[in-house]
């Protein structure tokens, strides 16, 4: 009987044991709750901005960020260059597809050329803490009509 007892006790502890294990998956709307800045930028197949490269064709994607770290809300602050270095800021909300592969920022003041104040990002491959790599779902006017990638790091 004592024996017995002892098996059920060692079944009962194994599966115990092992769900104690698995790591805590963080849910990704909070892994992307962050400040990304331009790592690797292509517009359309041309790489056009790698951070601490000496030759960037438009170095000024050192300004690019996509500030979502607003804990409150989903509020996302954009800034973005065009075709010729300049700067542009814009201000409004983002949120998750359903299915977790659409990044979609919308009510942006100003609205963004062609835009409508809404830009579309598929989300590419894993997310990780410090990675999101995105795809713009529409030509950017302000790049001359590519469909832009991006490697984002969060510093």
């Amino acid at each position: 009987m004592k024996t017995q007892v002892r098996y059920l006790i060692v079944l009962f502890l194994i599966p115990l044991a092992f769900s104690a294990c698995k790591p805590k998956v963080v849910p990704l709307l909070e892994r992307i709750r962050k400040e990304w800045t331009a790592n690797i930028v292509k517009e359309g197949a041309t790489e056009v901005y790698r951070k601490g490269a000496a030759s960037n064709v438009k170095p000024g994607y050192s300004n690019f960020k996509l500030d979502m770290k607003d804990q409150a809300a989903q509020n996302v602050r954009l800034t973005e260059v065009d075709g010729a270095g300049t700067t542009y800021v814009f201000v409004g909300t983002w949120e998750l597809s359903a299915d977790e592969k659409t990044l979609t920022l919308r009510n942006l003041n100003p609205q963004p050329t062609g835009t409508n104040g809404i830009i579309e990002f598929t989300i590419n491959g894993e997310v990780t803490g410090t990675q999101l790599n995105l795809t713009r779902k529409s030509a950017s006017l302000k790049t001359g009509g590519t469909t832009n990638d991006y490697q984002l790091i969060a510093p």
